[in-house]
């Protein structure tokens, strides 16, 4: 991927011996090997508290930062490496006669290697911890050694990851146990990405907390899950990133099988999951195909395999080359089924073995499987960047029960009616605008997507529903009989009358167009039931 370009070269400088080290960490993991290793090269520890504690029980030598400081922890640990003689030795320049002569009439020692990472502010929040707890979790002396060592990378090394510990040992023993400029750098980027992440997590948290919906400054941030080949197009640089949150989808999922994602694949997977999470599984079986983040086909089914098979039937060309989610664990005989086509991917709460063993050998179908569905009330923010900034809103978790209906046609739609309206408007909700989503029998026949007049998406809907008729040998399209739901308001009568026309016999729509009376006198007109939502899902 491309980045800004830096305003000048960065300077070059020696390898840099690392004799002193501090290491602070809440994160445990592998800091013991590590410190080992650091003591093997006859380089001093400097640790506090817990990380100390850990150390000693290790049998290594360990100093006190108290010791380094002259002053004790205190404050129940808030204060203990916000002083001089620790700031002093992160930050001094070596190599400037006026910095070193302040340390030795300070007695202020070098540091060379900071190893830090913070309190586990974001688990803390991801567990529902109260505001005390949270606020408590805010690490301050963290965040303020490793932006002293990273500003100081000419002269420190600063690591904020255990994954980065091997490096430092490798990176040393390349340089007889000094850290090389580049290395160096390497790291001072990934620890202000470390601050700045820690930083945008506290401020979102307490936007939320004390319910401030806009505030003054919006920050986001994520963490390197993988380096893609492209984008959505070759020319593109590309790569995901997590934003640490436990919703259950694509960026939590485990991939059993097949090359590595794609930007594309990625983005339609998780417009896949998110659609068809919206059909709770203890009610039945679901399933939805995506292409090109849009619908092709959706439906509910007695079996999973029953609820594929009535997909893939909605549009069976689009399918090929697409993506299958399943509300679900996937079984054997659905695999079966979907291995039948070319399909990229396939993501579900669970697979069985029969399932995995038939996917095993189609190399390249991806397989995830998540630890369950996200949550489609949920709340949460989505955002996308335009020219000079970004708009950031809330999801669309709406969602509308039979009782949120309001009838306004003089035919009431019968229950078997309101039962595909509300499939069809659940399914709207995930078809790019202007949306229009036949259904019958709880299963997607006709989908128009992303045109510009919703009369054309009516017409493309019912065309393609008399196309697969056509091509399963039907005697007539699958919209007949059908219900159809649009994302938004009929501006004027023609679209609503299309799709009568192509045969739908109710319809579900927000309403409050300024023509709602001219277009349910049409509806009346026809004989169709119409609801009023009350509620609109624009998808751009």
């Amino acid at each position: 991927m491309t980045t800004e370009p830096a305003s000048a070269p960065a300077p070059e400088t020696r390898p840099t011996p690392i004799r002193r080290a501090l290491l602070s960490v809440s994160d445990k993991t592998g800091l013991a090997d590590l410190a080992r290793a650091l003591a093997a090269r006859g380089i001093e520890l400097i640790s506090t508290g817990g990380t100390a504690a850990l150390l000693r029980e290790a049998g290594l030598a360990v100093r006190d930062v108290a010791d380094l400081t002259g002053f004790p922890e205190m404050m129940d640990g808030r204060v203990k490496t916000l002083h001089p003689k620790v700031h002093g030795g992160l930050l001094a320049l070596r190599d400037d006669a006026g910095h070193v002569a302040a340390m030795a009439a300070q007695g202020i020692e070098p540091i060379d290697l900071l190893v830090v990472n913070l309190y586990p502010f974001e688990a803390t929040v991801a567990k529902g911890a109260d505001y005390a707890d949270c606020v408590e979790n805010i690490d301050i002396g963290g965040p303020a050694m490793i932006r002293a060592a990273a500003k100081n990378h000419a002269h420190v090394a600063v690591v904020v990851d255990p994954e980065d510990y091997e490096r430092l040992i490798g990176d040393m023993d390349q340089h007889g146990g000094a850290t090389c400029a580049r290395f160096r750098r390497k790291l001072a980027e990934r620890a202000f990405a470390r601050t700045a992440a820690y930083d945008a997590a506290v401020s979102a948290w307490m936007a939320g907390a004390i319910g401030e919906a806009a505030p003054r400054r919006r920050a986001f941030a994520g963490r390197l899950a993988q380096k893609l080949r492209y984008g959505e197009n070759p020319h593109q640089g590309a790569a995901f990133y997590s934003d640490g949150s436990a919703r259950p989808g694509v960026a939590t999922a485990r991939q059993w099988q097949g090359k590595e994602l794609s930007y594309n694949n990625i983005n339609d997977t998780d417009a896949a999951y998110e659609l068809v999470a919206e059909f709770d599984p203890a009610a039945g079986p679901a399933c939805a195909i995506i292409k090109h983040a849009n619908p092709c086909g959706v439906a509910r089914g007695a079996t999973l395999l029953e609820a594929y098979r009535a997909a893939y039937d909605c549009d069976r060309t689009s399918a090929f080359g697409g993506i299958v989610a399943l509300n679900r664990p996937l079984d054997a005989a659905t695999a079966a089924a979907i291995a039948g086509i070319f399909t990229e991917v396939v993501i579900a709460p669970g697979a069985d073995d029969g399932a995995m063993g038939i996917f095993s050998t189609k190399k390249n179908l991806r397989l995830l499987t998540t630890a369950g569905l996200p949550d489609p009330a949920a709340p949460g923010l989505a955002f996308r960047q335009v020219a000079g900034g970004f708009l950031v809103q809330d999801r669309d978790n709406g969602g509308i029960a039979a009782q949120d209906l309001r009838v306004v046609t003089k035919r009431a739609p019968s229950a078997s009616e309101i039962a595909d309206l509300l499939f069809a408007w659940t399914v709207a909700k995930h078809v790019k605008s202007n949306a229009i989503v036949y259904v019958r029998d709880g299963a997607t026949v006709g989908i128009g997507a992303g045109q510009m007049s919703r009369i054309d998406s009516t017409r493309i809907a019912a065309r393609k529903s008399a196309d697969m008729a056509e091509a399963l040998g039907l005697a007539e399209p699958t919209v007949r009989g059908s219900v159809v739901a649009s994302d938004a308001f009929f501006p004027f009568a023609d679209g609503l009358l299309a799709a009568a026309e192509a045969g739908a016999t109710a319809v579900i729509q927000p309403g409050g167009s300024l023509r709602d009376a001219e277009v349910i006198a049409a509806a009346d007109a026809a004989g169709l039931a119409m609801v009023f939502t009350g509620q609109r899902h624009f998808r751009h």
